[in-house]
Order: structure tokens, then C-alpha cells, then sequence
């Protein structure tokens, strides 16, 4: 029995908390940065697509026959933000374990792969006065109270 109550510290260090994902910034590679929760996730429509991936051409062929659309949990866009760039950018998320990532600036060609998204298509449910109205940079207001 001495040898189990031993034992025991050992086992608590291995139980410590689950470490956070670990993003670096493609600029500075030794700043974190941070998302905040949004996250596109990558569409895969035809086998050339899983081939550049690595996967050989007969397997992307039954994957892409078996799933007419191919949904990436492990590739997706996500805007995180940089504390050394001072500023919000749409990244490629690659995810090869819990922790370990990779990360690069969003080429424009990934958008094509998200469904539902088109980055340069304004939101149609936005008005054009809603619209000029946010990027108007002078800081006064439309209606005085």
C-alpha cells in the first residue's frame, strides 16, 4: 500500500488541464492570436480536390461518388485577430491534432469551397443606406437627437 500513496503525485501531474489550441500569426510567428468563433468550414466537390490533399486518385474517386459533398472537420477559415498587427484577418485553419495547427492568410480561391459564402457579394438583406452608412469614417451622426 505505501507504494500506491507514491504513486499518486506522479498520476496528478499527468491529469493536469488539456492544453488550448495553439494559433500563431503568419506575420509574427510567435504571437498567439485569437478567434472569435466564427468558422467556415472547407466543401470538397471533386476528387482533384482530395487529391491535392494526398489522398490517391481511386480513393478520392469512391469518396467523391460516395459523398457528392465532402465537409473538412479539419480545414476551415476563421477570422482571428493579431495583437502585433493591430487588426482582423481571414485565416486557413489546418488541424493536425488538439493542439498543433497551422495557419496562413486566406487565399481568395478557398472562399469558392464554403458553402453559402460569397465574400464579394455584398449581403443582399443589408440595405445601400445601411451600407454607406457604415463606412462612413467622419463620426457624425445621421439624426441628432
Amino acid at each position: 500500500m505505501p507504494e500506491a500513496k507514491a504513486d499518486l503525485p506522479a498520476r496528478r501531474e499527468r491529469r493536469s488541464r488539456s492544453r488550448k489550441r495553439e494559433l500563431f500569426c503568419p506575420a509574427h510567428p510567435k504571437q498567439r492570436i485569437e478567434g472569435n468563433g466564427r468558422k467556415y468550414f472547407l466543401h470538397l466537390l471533386t476528387p482533384e480536390e482530395l487529391k491535392a490533399r494526398g489522398m490517391p486518385h481511386k480513393k478520392a474517386q469512391l469518396v467523391i461518388n460516395a459523398y457528392p459533398v465532402l465537409v473538412l472537420s479539419n480545414e476551415w477559415l476563421e477570422e482571428l485577430f493579431c495583437p502585433e498587427c493591430g487588426m482582423s484577418r481571414w485565416c486557413h485553419v489546418i488541424k493536425h491534432d488538439r493542439v498543433l495547427h497551422t495557419v496562413r492568410w486566406a487565399p481568395r480561391e478557398l472562399w469558392q469551397q464554403v458553402a453559402h459564402v460569397e465574400p464579394l457579394v455584398p449581403n443582399p438583406s443589408v440595405s445601400q443606406f445601411t451600407r454607406q452608412a457604415a463606412r462612413r469614417t467622419d463620426g457624425r451622426r445621421l439624426f441628432e437627437p
